[in-house]
């Protein structure tokens, strides 16, 4: 592609050089309006500057892409929901036997659940999870943070739908997936199980210190049900008995009992002392307190105790908790049934749905096996389980996991970068590079490969495969169809894993970094050097090996 005129040049260099900025440093302090807005600044400003017109602009938005990622988002939130990733909690603190056995199940339990549900879904559900199993069993967090993001990376790179540079790439090469998944998957093992073995080593003295008791195999029992999902709800809206559990409660009302203001004669209950309990709710408030006093006839021999909670709870069962110490033990004992039969139907109700759950995803991976529309089946599997939770959606699309702000920012990505390449200027520099970088030899691969290490962690991965993607498939597919696939399946692995290089290499990377910042009781802050130590050996090691692996396939 010639240069365009020197005057477009100059103003598409600069849109892109603020897009550019603001997408590798998005709270720089002379504009700090983050990554989102200046993908949309640098496109607005391609169009402004009549680099590419208006109906260029939405030409270059890729809808099968934005499709494909947002299907596997809302994916990813029933999963979660259906305890996906609680299970997977369980599975690392499982009969483990230490704290190298432990680096082992993270760094392979992360790269398998990366493929299958993106990376950053996976980092953003198991990093205060693995923080709390490290606290617990008296371990140094950074490991495990570190296996933890280069681990998703690498087994990120496995699928199509690992990632965001892996979405573009399966759709404008037109890959099959399971093309796409044969072709990396080696790779993929065997460089998990290298970055596995780079961190033994790596942190062999750390982990080898002995602990005062031995690991906690059931540390995901203790901490599953509440803990693993912590991320997901708001201390400011959750409602507890802040200063009696139900065991205390049960122990007062027995103490009532026991000093004869329930089945007693009215005449023996009058003489007995007033005895008052206590009971404090939590609310938005502060801190209400209900008082139940045997002076107050009306509330014990009426309905019992009543006990109110922010989220509309009822208090159905503790009023027939306390009712059924006056009825007969026929009563009682159709009550107990009652209640029984109604939390049995659901536990059922509970099984049912989770196993449409995960019966819907199986759905949705056979379908992209068999080669159907990528896209339009990660979509149709979302809206099929929003149809099955049969409730409002709104609740589901509003969660973390579906991120509208990385849909809007690859919206003006695409603009952005359609829009420099229309100036000329990554033609040229690709047609200087071209005739070394040929994946031919070893010479030509390892000066691409390096090309796209360097541009991924500076300009990031996505921005990376969209400017090289088109150019490298056309200088392969002059070799044969075969190195064309080849060469798309070198730029996933490597971009993929370039990731790893620095903190800055990926958003996987930074959002371990953050949610273990921010952890409550259990943070941790990963410096960007401490990362660096152990990114740079094995981003270079897993990529070369890898690379052998691809070109030998």
């Amino acid at each position: 592609m010639a240069m365009a005129g020197p005057v477009k040049v100059v103003l598409g260099s600069v849109a892109f050089g603020i897009f550019w900025v603001l997408a590798v440093f998005p709270a720089v302090p002379f504009l700090p309006i983050g990554r989102t807005a200046g993908s949309l600044l640098g496109a607005m400003l391609m169009v402004i500057f009549r680099v590419i017109s208006p109906e260029e602009a939405y030409d270059a938005i890729d809808l099968p892409i934005l499709g494909l990622l947002f299907g596997t988002m809302v994916v990813s939130v029933f999963l979660e929901r259906a305890d996906m990733f609680k299970y997977l909690g369980k599975l690392l603190s499982w009969k483990s036997r230490g704290g190298k056995d432990l680096l082992f199940r993270i760094c392979l339990i992360s790269a398998i659940a990366s493929a299958l549900f993106t990376n950053d879904t996976c980092c953003v559900v198991l990093t205060e999870f693995i923080l709390k199993i490290a606290r617990q069993n008296n371990l140094p967090p950074q490991p495990f943070l570190l296996a933890l993001a280069s681990s998703s990376n690498i087994g990120s790179a496995a699928t199509p739908i690992g990632n965001p540079q892996n979405l573009v790439i399966a759709v404008q090469s037109g890959i099959s997936f399971e093309r796409f998944l044969w072709g990396i998957l080696p790779a993929m093992i065997v460089g998990i199980l290298m970055n596995a073995a780079i961190l033994l080593v790596y942190f062999w003295k750390l982990l080898s210190i002995e602990k005062d008791e031995e690991v906690v195999s059931t540390a995901g029992d203790m901490m599953v049900e509440d803990d693993v999902t912590l991320h997901r709800f708001s201390p400011a809206t959750m409602s507890h008995v802040t200063s009696m559990n139900s065991q205390e409660f049960g122990s007062a009302i027995d103490a009532v009992v026991l000093n004869g203001d329930f089945g007693r004669p009215d005449g023996q209950r009058s003489r007995t002392n007033s005895i008052d309990i206590d009971i404090q709710t939590a609310s938005s408030g502060g801190i209400e307190s209900t008082r139940v006093s045997n002076a107050s006839r009306e509330v014990v021999d009426g309905a019992g105790i009543s006990l109110r909670r922010e989220e509309g709870v009822t208090s159905r069962r503790i009023v027939r908790g306390t009712s059924n110490l006056r009825n007969s033990p026929r009563e009682n004992a159709l009550v107990q049934s009652s209640d029984e039969k109604e939390s049995s139907i659901e536990r059922w109700k509970k099984l049912w749905w989770k196993t449409c759950v995960y019966l819907v995803t199986i759905g949705m991976l056979v379908a992209l096996l068999m080669g159907l529309n990528m896209s339009w089946s990660a979509i149709t599997a979302a809206l099929a389980l929003v149809v099955l939770d049969f409730k409002d959606a709104r609740p589901c699309l509003e969660k973390k996991q579906v991120s509208y702000s990385l849909l809007i920012f690859f919206c003006g990505m695409f603009i952005t970068v359609d829009g420099f390449n229309k100036t000329g200027i990554p033609s040229a520099l690709w047609e200087f590079v071209e005739p070394h970088a040929r994946i031919d030899n070893a010479g030509g691969v390892a000066l691409l490969s390096l090309v796209i290490l360097i541009l991924s962690n500076v300009a990031s991965n996505v921005p990376t495969v969209l400017l090289l993607g088109a150019r490298v498939a056309a200088s392969a597919a002059v070799i044969s169809p075969g190195e064309e696939t080849k060469a798309w399946l070198i730029l996933a692995w490597v971009s993929t894993v370039a990731g790893n290089l620095s903190l800055l290499g990926s958003a996987a990377n930074l959002i371990v970094c953050e949610q273990a910042r921010r952890a409550q009781f259990f943070g941790y802050n990963l410096s960007f050097f401490s990362h660096l130590r152990f990114g740079v050996p094995s981003t270079l090691i897993v990529t070369a090996i890898g690379l052998l692996i691809i070109m030998s396939y």
